[in-house]
């Protein structure tokens, strides 16, 4: 009886896709894991409605979930089987593609490192504004084809990042972490969210626009909107044809929040620049001109945790796991009306 009233760790599985829990947790992660829950880090289930006997085991004995990318939807048939199930704790962004209502009728609690998730996000987007101002990427261009001494003043005399105007959509996590980050640079921050009003902008520091205003006064618009029927192609013909000449658009949200076949026409125009981590679809078509346009950058959905960033995002998840096994409520918990807004 002396070993079942001293081991008080809560039993626990880890749940997501092939190959994350090696990249997400490190040795140290596992020892701080095995300390706080009883589990086995080796043992990693990526799916849940046809489990292998060890994963169905550790299921029916879990009373916390620890995912991940690539997690599989916690269905009313894999609560039935997992019947002390209290909490998941989620060591990434957006719960939506593996919380169901049924958690949420069950009263299962549910965390999520998306403030962990947002940080990169953020910096990536912090980079790629700078670097627009600069025209960074249109110089390196034409500097590879001319390979000669250029008046590059005169050409760039309407760059620069002093007093620029920088149009922010969606006053998401990612979106306010981006006006945090934005802070000490000589710029002047527009903002777009329907859910901000004009005082709670001016606490942040930004003006509260339109949206039709916010693309036709910004030299660089980045999107942070979450992805909703409400917000599909937000960024439309109007609102693109709004952006100034030489513009730029940034998206590190979800490529359906714009319009891509209103996009296209401009850059392939050369009249504004874009930044995209994500398009619609998630991968462009192999004859895509995104892939080939000077004044696009294109990459592949890296501006979120990447390598050792994956770290910060497991940092963040023991945390809450610390607080689950010592009975305290979770620090950033997910609520069932915010879960559609976490972009």
């Amino acid at each position: 009886m002396h070993h079942a009233t001293t081991d008080r760790r809560p039993p626990a599985l880890l749940v997501m896709g092939p190959g994350i829990a090696d990249r997400l947790l490190d040795h140290g992660h596992r020892a701080r894991l095995t300390g706080l829950v009883r589990t086995d880090p080796a043992l990693v289930a990526h799916q849940l409605s046809d489990p292998v006997p060890a994963v169905a085991a550790a299921l029916a004995d879990a009373e916390l979930l620890l995912t991940c990318w690539g997690a599989p939807p916690l269905t009313a048939a894999v609560l039935a089987a997992a019947p002390r199930l209290r909490a998941v704790v989620h060591a990434a962004g957006s719960v939506k593609h593996h919380i169901t209502d049924a958690c949420w009728e069950r009263g299962i609690q549910v965390t999520s490192a998306a403030a962990a998730n947002a940080l990169p996000v953020a910096e990536y987007t912090l980079a790629a504004i700078l670097f627009a101002g600069k025209n960074v990427l249109g110089s390196a261009q034409r500097y590879r084809n001319l390979r000669t001494h250029h008046d590059w003043h005169g050409e760039l005399d309407r760059s620069g990042n002093y007093r620029r105007t920088v149009g922010v959509v969606g006053a998401s996590r990612i979106g306010r972490r981006v006006i945090e980050l934005l802070r000490p640079f000589d710029l002047d921050v527009l903002l777009y969210d329907p859910y901000v009003d004009g005082e709670a902008a001016a606490a942040l520091g930004v003006a509260s626009v339109s949206l039709d205003e916010l693309c036709a006064r910004s030299q660089v618009v980045s999107v942070h909107a979450p992805q909703l029927p409400a917000t599909r192609h937000m960024i439309g013909a109007a609102q693109l044809a709004a952006m100034p000449d030489g513009s730029t658009l940034i998206n590190t949200s979800r490529g359906s929040l714009i319009d891509e076949n209103a996009l296209l026409p401009e850059l392939v125009s050369g009249r504004i620049r874009a930044v995209l981590d994500v398009t619609d679809p998630e991968l462009p078509a192999v004859d895509s001109p995104l892939y080939d346009l000077p004044n696009v950058l294109l990459t592949p959905h890296v501006a979120g945790s990447l390598g050792g960033e994956l770290h910060r995002m497991a940092d963040q998840a023991l945390d809450e796991v610390e607080r689950f096994a010592k009975g305290l409520p979770f620090a950033d918990p997910v609520h069932p009306s915010a879960q559609h807004l976490s972009a």
